[in-house]
């Protein structure tokens, strides 16, 4: 090699992107953005398709070899607002606007 070509190359090392420290700042994009429908950051901005959920897809994404995330989204995970009520009404038939009968005291 030249002398020449050795010194272009020490001038234009420094601009050049290596593969450490300098190409850490590249990452400053994001493809994922926050779901509408299960909340994660795992709805892709370009695909506008969830990653967690498949959120647009009415069938929601779930698969026996992550039974954990399973377990995680399941009925019983969040408040059940309505649900915890069912069994309880059950109970007495789905009765509703009535009022209980007074209970006499025996003497």
């Amino acid at each position: 090699k030249s002398t020449v070509s050795v010194l272009n190359w020490f001038v234009r090392a420094p601009n050049t992107m290596t593969k450490g420290t300098t190409s850490r700042g590249e990452r400053g994009h994001h493809s994922h953005t926050l779901c509408r429908r299960c909340g994660k950051r795992a709805f892709h901005t370009r695909l506008l398709r969830c990653a967690s959920c498949s959120f647009p897809n009415p069938r929601q994404r779930r698969y026996h070899w992550s039974v954990q995330a399973i377990r995680r989204r399941t009925t019983g995970a969040g408040r059940m607002r309505f649900l915890k009520n069912v069994d309880r009404r059950a109970k007495n038939g789905f009765r509703e606007g009535t009022v209980a009968t007074r209970q006499v005291k025996s003497a």
